[in-house]
Order: C-alpha cells, then sequence, then structure tokens
C-alpha cells in the first residue's frame, strides 16, 4: 500500500451535514495501549487512525469537548514528520487549537487538541462542529502522511513509503500526576470502600495468627541465677577433652560439680612411716 492509497484504519461513516447528531457514529472504544489522557484533556474514544497518527474524541475538565490527534511512535521518531505536524497545526485558525504539548518534546508524540465542540444537545450545529474538528484532525494527519500531494505527471519507479508506517503503536506519552477520575460513580466508591475494608481485615488477621504462634514461646532471656544450699557452690563446667592418666568424673545431670570445702584446723599427727 503506497502513500497515497493509505486512508484510515477506523473511519466513521460520513453523513451529511444537515444530518441530526443521532446519526453519527458514536466513537470506538479505547485499547489498551491509548493513553488515559494527554495533558489536561481525558481521551473517551478513537474516532480514526493512519499510519501517521491516530484521532480521539476527548473532554477536559471544565467541560470542553475536544477532538485529539496524536501521533504514532514511527511517525514520532521521524523528525521530518515532527515538522510536517507542526506546521499542518500551526496553519490551523488560533481559536481552533485549543491545546498541544511542545515541539522540543523529542521523546513525546506531538498531540493537538481540536475544537472547540459544544455539548451533543441533539442540533445540527452540534454535529457540524463535531464533524468539522474530525475534518481538521484528518487534514493535520494527512499532512504528515503526505497522501493528500498532488502526484505531478504520472507515476513510475517504485512506489513510495514511510520507513514507520509499520509501527502503528500510539507513540509515547507521558502523565503525571497519575490520572485520578475527578468523579466517581456509586459502583466506584463502593469498590474503593470494599478493597479497603479487605484490606483492613487481612491485617487484623495476620496480627491475630502472629499472637498464635508466638503467645506460647519460651523467653529469650536467660533465667534467674537459683541460690544453692551452704558451703556449696555451683560451677557450670565446659565439657573438653581430659588428659591422658586422669580420672574422668561422671558431671552431675545437672552440668555442675558440687566442692567439697577444705577444712581449716590444725594438721592431725601422721606417722612418718607412712611417708615410705
Amino acid at each position: 500500500m503506497t502513500a497515497t492509497e493509505s486512508q484510515t484504519e477506523v473511519q466513521p461513516a460520513e453523513p451529511p451535514v444537515d444530518a441530526p447528531a443521532s446519526l453519527i457514529p458514536a466513537a470506538l472504544p479505547l485499547q489498551p495501549e491509548d493513553p488515559p489522557r494527554v495533558g489536561e484533556f481525558w481521551l473517551r474514544g478513537r474516532l480514526g487512525a493512519n499510519a501517521a497518527g491516530y484521532l480521539y474524541t476527548a473532554s477536559d475538565e471544565r467541560g470542553r469537548n475536544a477532538v485529539v490527534a496524536m501521533m504514532t511512535e514511527g511517525s514520532a521518531d521521524d523528525a521530518a514528520a515532527r515538522d510536517r505536524f507542526v506546521f499542518a497545526v500551526d496553519s490551523l485558525p488560533e481559536d481552533v487549537v485549543l491545546a498541544h504539548n511542545d515541539e522540543d518534546d523529542d521523546d513525546l508524540a506531538l498531540w493537538a487538541a481540536l475544537g472547540p465542540i459544544r455539548e451533543d444537545d441533539g442540533s445540527s450545529a452540534a454535529s457540524d462542529e463535531r464533524l468539522l474538528a474530525e475534518r481538521r484532525g484528518e487534514d493535520v494527519l494527512s499532512a504528515v502522511l503526505m497522501d493528500r500531494i498532488p502526484q505531478p505527471g504520472r507515476r513510475r519507479g517504485p512506489e513510495f513509503r514511510h520507513y514507520w508506517e509499520n509501527r502503528r503503536r500510539p507513540g509515547l506519552f507521558r502523565i503525571w500526576p497519575l490520572p485520578w477520575p475527578t468523579a466517581l460513580r456509586p459502583a466506584s466508591w463502593a469498590a474503593i470502600w470494599y478493597a479497603l475494608a479487605t484490606m483492613l481485615l487481612l491485617m487484623a488477621l495476620s496480627l491475630l495468627l502472629a499472637w498464635f504462634l508466638f503467645k506460647d514461646s519460651p523467653p529469650l532471656d536467660p533465667p534467674p541465677v537459683i541460690p544453692t544450699p551452704t558451703n556449696t557452690v555451683t560451677t557450670t563446667i565446659t565439657p573438653t577433652t581430659p588428659p591422658p592418666g586422669t580420672e574422668n568424673p561422671t558431671p552431675d545431670p545437672t552440668g555442675s560439680v558440687p566442692i567439697t570445702p577444705v577444712p581449716t584446723g590444725p594438721p592431725s599427727a601422721t606417722n612418718p612411716g607412712d611417708k615410705f
């Protein structure tokens, strides 16, 4: 498929200009790779896509509706494609471009919010504003893809194709602070309170199990010293290998050996013959 033959992947049917708003097809749901928010605009659904970028329906916290044109991953990496996107956005009237990111963000995909679009009240004016914003977004992406440039003369030679046309994922985006819905429905609040109650219940159950596991464990401090009877001293003997030729008395089962005190009275008379 050449650049001049490439069409948008998802194109809503083109109703007549005077058709009521109810005949305008709704946007397709967002895919997991789509950003939930760019700048101050929350994306609601896909309106169209081609190799150059995507069209989203979006709205901000102030209630402004817009159509967001955002480059793909492949086109955002091409410096010439980024310049064509910026030139196409700058060529639009100033009151049409509601917001856009900085062109110096080389690591992010360029995007622009086009509008304004009034609330869908069923009138033809609301549908006309939305269709006009969609056409302007398509013109911006077509300028990047260069598929509406008239071909001078007869086409000869190999077909022209952008090297980045196969990289059609949405371009890189940055969200900080993290997105958080400004208005929660009752079901969302119920889910939050249910998750909080479950977390508190698990914490209480963990503390109860820890108390049952460690309530009967022995104390870590050493036991107090028990006083021994009079004229005895309790000592702790570390088992060692006795030297050869020495007696190995059987130690007390408790690990202590009583020591008999030495009498301190006068020496008794001995027979000198006992020495021999």
